[in-house]
């Protein structure tokens, strides 16, 4: 009887596992499924050996049964199977195994301080913001809560822009000129994410005058884009993607819709299912009274202290 070969094995995995693999992955889903036994001793890097078996397969045969599909790393697939599917297909296997690999170095909650600091200081926002914990929401039925409470919430007071008469004659007509936003952070935005994304954006965000999705890393796709501007248009839920070298230069790629009215209904539902969203609307309540910022809001780091911050974390490729 044949022995059972390295070839064999990275035959059977992607034969079981239908996507773009690298050697490591490879390697790691034989010892998964239990077939990494199969090849007998191996040395202390089997996936090195993987590697070279499927070079020389490539090499030496103009119509490999393997193909490269993928950069950094280099991922390898069936020539069967790329012939069968969609190209399209095959790039969100690809850029979903890149968002993995990016969640595994940090998550989103690592971005909120680069957001926090850019609301604050962006000329369109001027906001105070507050993080918002999911997991000290009141514990509801499974599914019942999905997709209700966004990541960080913000506000704009006019005290800073309007003279104290102003604001007291806006106070006495009954107008207000405070802007509420909410926010929902992701690492990064492609077509293989996008509507779940998206429509978690619009979800989260109904009960604010703006509502933004807000991403790391969005792809440089023009389909994408027309996409963005279609769905911009339809549910006003506006674009921002995080700068992770200089705060100061992320963008707002598309505008919210402003909405004037405020949905009060999901503004209760989330004070009573939220100590941090409930704190948020207290401080909001207590320095409207006082007319000046006086409550505690999440922390804006200085420029020397982001700088650190964005030098510890490694937010690039």
């Amino acid at each position: 009887m044949a022995s059972y070969s390295f070839i064999d094995l990275i035959d059977e995995v992607f034969k079981k596992v239908k996507e773009p693999l690298s050697e490591r992955e490879i390697w790691d889903k034989a010892k998964e499924l239990g077939i990494d036994k199969k090849v007998g001793s191996v040395g202390k890097t089997p996936w090195k050996t993987i590697s070279a078996r499927i070079y020389v397969n490539m090499r030496d045969n103009l119509n490999s049964k393997y193909v490269k599909v993928g950069k950094r790393p280099t991922r390898f697939y069936l020539r069967e199977y790329q012939e069968e599917e969609i190209p399209s297909e095959i790039e969100k296997k690809l850029e979903s195994k890149e968002q993995s690999e990016k969640n595994l170095k940090f998550n989103e909650r690592d971005l909120h301080p680069l957001l926090v600091k850019f609301i604050n200081e962006d000329q369109h926002f001027k906001a105070y913001s507050r993080t918002i914990y999911h997991e000290y929401s009141l514990k509801k039925q499974k599914g019942e809560n999905k997709w209700i409470h966004p990541d960080i919430v913000g506000v704009y007071f006019p005290f800073e822009d309007f003279d104290k008469l102003t604001t007291d004659v806006q106070k006495s007509l009954s107008v207000n000129s405070i802007k509420l936003y909410s926010f929902e952070l992701k690492v990064n935005l492609n077509f293989s994410n996008l509507r779940e994304y998206y429509f978690q954006a619009v979800s989260n965000s109904s009960w604010a005058n703006e509502g933004y999705l807000v991403c790391l890393e969005i792809k440089d796709d023009a389909e994408l884009m027309n996409e963005l501007q279609r769905l911009n248009s339809a549910f006003g839920i506006g674009i921002i993607k995080l700068n992770s070298e200089v705060v100061s230069q992320s963008e707002i790629i598309l505008t919210a819709r402003d909405r004037s009215e405020l949905d009060w209904t999901t503004i209760d539902r989330l004070i009573g299912l939220n100590e941090n969203f409930k704190k948020f609307f207290i401080h909001i309540t207590e320095d409207i009274k006082i007319g000046k910022v006086k409550s505690e809001y999440d922390l804006i780091k200085t420029d020397d202290e982001m700088d650190v911050y964005l030098r510890s974390m490694d937010f690039g490729d």
